[in-house]
């Protein structure tokens, strides 16, 4: 499959991580989502029915960040992968869940858990 829709940069707060405190306070989130579908129904029609609505898709998975708090990125990244998934016209997705503020006790850029799934 050579279409994608990509939805990168999306922020939301969440309560994930290992240690009570991150739990406790939260942190910023940053979701990249990359569906892979065929667009070519969309395109001849010009009918929001004929893809994914990204804007639908992007409260569904803000909803995941600010929902229920697990310990691991992996864990969020794969319950975001359910929720592109979910879409019908999805034939594979990838998420890419960035932690940028993770208590490393180091200076860096950023850590991030990159999945890909198919149907």
């Amino acid at each position: 499959m050579t279409d994608r829709i990509e939805l990168t940069g999306l922020r939301a707060h969440g309560r994930h991580g290992v240690y009570d405190f991150e739990r406790a306070h939260g942190q910023e989130f940053v979701v990249d989502a990359v569906l892979e579908l065929d667009l070519a129904p969309a395109a001849r029609s010009d009918e929001v029915t004929d893809t994914v609505h990204y804007g639908e898709l992007a409260e569904k998975l803000v909803a995941v960040v600010t929902g229920e708090p697990v310990a691991l990125i992996e864990t969020l990244a794969d319950r975001l992968l359910a929720v592109c998934l979910a879409e019908p016209l999805v034939a594979a997705a990838t998420v890419t869940v960035h932690k940028p503020e993770a208590p490393i006790p180091h200076t860096f850029a950023d850590v991030a858990v990159t999945m890909r799934r198919t149907r």
